[in-house]
């Protein structure tokens, strides 16, 4: 470290070379912050479609829940996200771009940990709110569809957003198969301007700022739907 000659030129925002790195770089954001949104969205329905079927009372269904689960939280994410790249259009004939790709292997990996959360969140909702909706006549679609799981979603949309952190962070795995989000243009710049430690501390920073933001925005979720379940009681 010592003999080491620093060259943060090469993303300084007070040279022209620096700016233009910059915008390089930056040009990436859009592309993780797309992937998260879009994995996460089709993480959580998958995962709630999944919860709902281990919690029927229909022994096939728990069993198809449990096998979807753990099959898929003992897989990492980067060899899902190979997989699907380069599996599925061996396996059945699907080839899909690196965006698509990459949220559904995101997405699949995910959905896994969003079906435990939707459990525990809809198996946190007190006994009494099942009986008053089965007293009323309604069946476990519509029980679930009006009772519980407004209830449950206010109780699970912290953990949620968390995710979404999480998301956000694992979003850098989609670089290998060539999606131009925030790695993959560190990586294209290391390549042609030969400073991975300037490029790369550039990199964290950029991770660290967004996700920051995020984080944010999720402990004020959470404020907020902890002082909506202090005035609901």
């Amino acid at each position: 470290m010592g003999s080491y000659t620093w060259g943060w030129y090469v993303v300084s925002p007070w040279t022209e070379k620096g700016q233009g790195n910059i915008a390089f770089l930056l040009s990436g954001l859009g592309w993780t912050v797309s992937l998260a949104l879009c994995a996460i969205a089709v993480s959580v329905l998958t995962g709630l479609a999944i919860a709902l079927l281990g919690l029927s009372r229909h022994r096939t269904a728990v069993a198809a829940n449990r096998i979807y689960v753990e099959a898929l939280r003992a897989v990492p994410m980067l060899v899902m996200v190979l997989w699907v790249f380069y599996g599925l259009p061996v396996m059945i004939g699907l080839k899909l771009d690196v965006f698509a790709a990459g949220v559904l292997a995101l997405a699949l990996c995910d959905s896994a940990f969003e079906a435990e959360i939707f459990r525990a969140g809809i198996q946190s909702i007190d006994r009494g709110q099942h009986e008053a909706a089965e007293t009323l006549g309604l069946g476990f679609t519509d029980k679930m569809r009006f009772i519980v799981l407004p209830q449950a979603i206010r109780r699970v949309l912290p953990p949620l957003g968390n995710q979404f952190v999480y998301m956000l962070k694992t979003s850098s795995l989609v670089s290998v198969i060539g999606l131009a989000e925030l790695t993959r243009k560190a990586n294209e710049l290391v390549v042609t301007e030969y400073r991975p430690l300037e490029i790369y501390t550039f990199l964290i920073l950029e991770y660290l700022v967004l996700i920051l933001i995020v984080s944010w925005a999720v402990r004020r979720l959470e404020r907020k739907m902890a002082s909506f379940e202090q005035r609901a009681n």
